[in-house]
């Protein structure tokens, strides 16, 4: 029988490891080099004064195996903030050990908490093994709904005015 899953908030020193999940996620969307955070930045921004940026952490044995970083948004239709799931990523041989589905279960608690309306993510149009196991979350993908974004030199061309 395999040890069970448990799932913490972050707390400092865990930036470490965040950081470690972070650029085995980006490699496996084929993005390794695109990861900019540092730990001292995942320091402050997760344990600073005021955090905006939230993370739970999936452990086996004691060993990290899962994380899950979100932060809040806010819907006008509900009246009522969200939890937003920037990324979630388990280590390839903690896979299929319930890590994920574990990470989830406290993000719901998280969001029943806070009185979150919903949680939100977006996902890879080529990872369909992500999208079967969102869909047996009970997830649904939000037809009609496309993710854009405003960000480098476009950005600072929108903001220079």
């Amino acid at each position: 029988m395999s040890a069970p899953v448990t799932v913490r908030p972050a707390v400092a020193g865990d930036e470490g490891e965040i950081l470690r999940m972070i650029v085995a996620l980006a490699t496996f969307e084929r993005e390794p080099d695109a990861v900019k955070a540092t730990a001292q930045s995942l320091r402050n921004l997760l344990f600073g004064d005021d955090p905006k940026v939230f993370a739970h952490i999936a452990q086996i044995d004691g060993r990290s195996v899962g994380l899950a970083l979100w932060f809040l948004n806010f819907s006008t239709w509900t009246g009522r903030h969200g939890l937003y799931l920037e990324d979630l990523f388990v280590d390839a041989e903690a896979r299929r050990a319930g890590v994920a589905r574990s990470l989830f279960q406290e993000l719901a608690r998280e969001a029943a908490r806070r009185g979150c309306a919903r949680i939100d993510w977006a996902v890879l149009d080529w990872n369909r093994s992500a999208m079967d196991f969102y869909a047996s979350l009970g997830a649904r993908r939000s037809a009609g709904w496309q993710h854009w974004r405003l960000e480098g030199e476009a950005l600072a061309a929108m903001a220079a005015g």
